[in-house]
């Protein structure tokens, strides 16, 4: 066995340490699949001579850190082969993750020039070059650990988020973020001179951190910066108004406390429907009443209308068709009888706005079952109910002696009671006795 498959067989048995500690299983072949968010399908790859169309390959690191390069010594790669590549200095470990026609439309959308002088592949990574890089990364995060306490030491406002190491650790990569300029000479300076590696600085922002950290959203999905999404749009508080939501700072804000980039999402397509919507500032005017916009359904075409600017008193919904029908009358200066039309039914919603957010509001009501009621002569022919006597009765036949004695001697407690609360009461002296309830003269009590 060569040592390319060598290493070929160990990758595919451990796995191969890219981004996030993540496994990546590599496989020949362009389509296969790819657990990196940096991946894009390649569905040129079936092409017959896509292989041979482009030198130029794609080549992925530690997220989000990929590059293009020259295969200038014709090797035979696919996606998921591991290579060594030039780097300054040194060289250092990445992954193929694009090869043939497609990796010149990635390079133009990366505004990246093709005229430019691109680093070249020397190898695929051997044995000792996969060694090397392991014990390198294996010191990736007690360097992050040890480099927060040297910048808060040399009193620097920033935050070191992430390190990575060059593949042939020569070199070391550290990521921050800071709220303001940080002049981090000195910081270079220590960092170098403890860890006896060459030193670069990279700013990032706090979408990015979250990107690498990772985590939950509260949709309950993985955050979309640290699955696919790879380039950061700037989000506006104007987002989260054409989609008629609520201002809430708690609410709008992601894990990296700015404006989630979800906000964007569907904002193209509300603010395409808000044109097919009457303004807001316009009121319908009826026979009887003057009706003022309450709120709208944006994605349905539906608005609500209230007799009061600030409450919601005698609301109807309708159609932004309808909407526009009344406007035009108004115009005209005619005045319809109703806002709905003839037979359009009205939608009068629950009045309490906090009934959407009622945590039993799910829950189904449970139905008392009915018992069967069998009254003696309602139905014909059904059987006389037993009287109490007799029910005790057949018990008693069929119970045993030992309960038998029982039962006697609480009947005869039962009657010791009653006869104690027959006895007479004294009477007072001087006459009769009178009960308590008795009125005089005067309708008083006594």
């Amino acid at each position: 066995m060569t040592e390319q498959e060598n290493i070929k067989e160990n990758v595919h048995d451990k796995g191969f340490v890219c981004g996030n500690d993540s496994k990546i299983r590599l496989g020949r072949g362009s389509c296969n699949p790819h657990t990196d968010k940096l991946n894009t399908y390649d569905w040129l790859a079936d092409l017959p001579d896509n292989h041979d169309a482009c030198e130029m390959v794609e080549v992925q690191f530690k997220p989000p850190r990929k590059g293009y390069y020259l295969n200038s010594n014709h090797l035979d790669l696919v996606k998921g082969d591991i290579v060594a590549v030039e780097a300054n200095p040194g060289h250092d470990i990445g992954t193929v993750t694009m090869t043939g026609r497609l990796v010149p439309l990635q390079m133009k959308k990366a505004n990246l020039k093709p005229n430019v002088e691109f680093k070249r592949i020397y190898r695929k990574a051997r044995n000792v070059d996969m060694d090397k890089y392991r014990e390198s990364k294996a010191h990736e995060h007690e360097t992050m650990i040890e480099s927060r306490q040297i910048a808060k030491d040399l009193g620097l406002q920033m935050k070191i988020g992430d390190v990575e190491y060059q593949g042939d650790g020569n070199k070391a990569i550290f990521y921050y973020i800071a709220d303001e300029r940080v002049d981090f000479r000195q910081l270079i300076k220590v960092l170098a001179e403890r860890f006896r590696v060459r030193i670069e600085m990279k700013q990032i922002g706090a979408r990015q951190e979250a990107g690498r950290i990772g985590g939950i959203g509260p949709c309950g999905r993985e955050l979309c910066c640290a699955t696919w999404m790879t380039n950061f749009v700037s989000v506006s508080t104007s987002a989260a108004r054409f989609q008629d939501i609520s201002l809430n700072p708690q609410k709008l804000a992601g894990q990296c406390a700015k404006l989630k980039c979800c906000l964007n999402y569907e904002v193209d397509q509300y603010v395409e429907s808000l044109k097919q919507l009457p303004s807001k500032e316009i009121s319908l005017h009826t026979v009887d009443n003057e009706y003022f916009f309450f709120k709208a359904d944006i994605l349905a075409h539906t608005i609500t209308y209230s007799t009061d600017k600030h409450l919601i008193a005698n609301e109807h919904t309708i159609s932004a068709r309808r909407a526009f029908e009344i406007i035009e009358m108004n115009r005209a200066g005619k005045k319809p009888q109703a806002l709905t039309e003839d037979g359009e039914p009205v939608v009068n919603e629950s009045k309490d706005l906090l009934d959407q957010d009622n945590i039993t509001r799910f829950d189904k009501a449970k139905k008392k079952k009915k018992k069967p009621q069998n009254r003696q002569g309602n139905q014909p022919g059904s059987q006389p109910r037993p009287s109490a006597k007799d029910a005790s009765a057949e018990k008693s036949s069929k119970d045993t002696p030992q309960e038998n004695k029982r039962q006697q001697k609480m009947n005869y407690k039962a009657q010791s009671m009653n006869l104690e609360n027959k006895k007479p009461q004294n009477k007072p002296k001087g006459g009769k006795h009178r009960p308590n309830n008795v009125r005089n003269s005067t309708g008083e009590f006594k």
